[in-house]
């Protein structure tokens, strides 16, 4: 089959925080011209969208009663990936610690999920050319029938040592403790939890750069397309 007639692939990039997730697959989708999507962007944008209105982020039954109001629209080009709620640029807003300390509370609620997974659903569907989507639970609940499942691992200390790199003069010790908190909080809530799908193919980055993570996902998702 030619190249440019290639059948549109669906990958699902999941794992905790602090795998190189986001930098795989921005760089698998741009290397393989496919579409990209940010899911975790998706669960701060709704956070930060509840924070900024003073919805009690402790309160589940207030966040669902809201939970379908915001706009939130995801742009899916891999290198410029951009967020908007109601119209409004969050890129930089979503990353704070203000929301970040509350997103787990807010994914957490049914309402949230069912609403942002079916927004995920529609971006994929949409994706012409196809599409790697990364977050926690996609190859599980979002996309289980996507065409390739990868997760992501790495030892607590690695992720540690990445996630302080990018969070400037953060203390690895403190970050250690806050993904382990993370990890806890997202594998055991009742609604979509962090899971490896039974198809999925683990990688385990933890002794591996950046661009070898690259390059074992870009080569298993052109086996995928091949095999089709």
């Amino acid at each position: 089959m030619e190249n440019g007639a290639a059948q549109p692939v669906i990958v699902a990039i999941d794992g905790p925080a602090g795998t190189g997730k986001s930098s795989t697959s921005k760089a698998v989708a741009a290397q393989l011209g496919l579409s990209y999507l940010d899911t975790g962007a998706q669960y701060r944008a709704i956070t930060w969208w509840m924070v900024t209105n003073g919805i009690d982020v402790d309160d589940p039954s207030a966040i669902a009663a809201v939970a379908g109001k915001p706009e939130i629209v995801s742009g899916t080009d891999p290198a410029h990936p951009t967020i908007t709620v109601d119209g409004v640029d969050v890129a930089g807003p979503i990353r704070t610690q203000e929301v970040s300390s509350r997103v787990s509370a807010v994914s957490a609620v049914p309402e949230v999920r069912a609403r942002i997974t079916e927004l995920q659903r529609s971006v994929a569907t949409a994706a012409e050319r196809g599409i790697v989507v990364e977050g926690r639970d996609i190859g599980t609940t979002v996309l289980p029938d996507a065409d390739l499942k990868i997760f992501l691992t790495a030892s607590p200390e690695a992720r540690a040592a990445r996630r302080s790199g990018e969070l400037k003069g953060a203390d690895v010790h403190a970050t250690r403790e806050a993904l382990i908190k993370r990890d806890a909080a997202d594998s055991s809530r009742k609604t979509s939890p962090l899971a490896k799908a039974d198809d999925a193919v683990e990688v385990d980055t933890t002794e591996l750069t950046l661009q070898q993570v690259i390059e074992c996902v870009v080569t298993l998702v052109e086996e995928k397309r091949a095999g089709k």
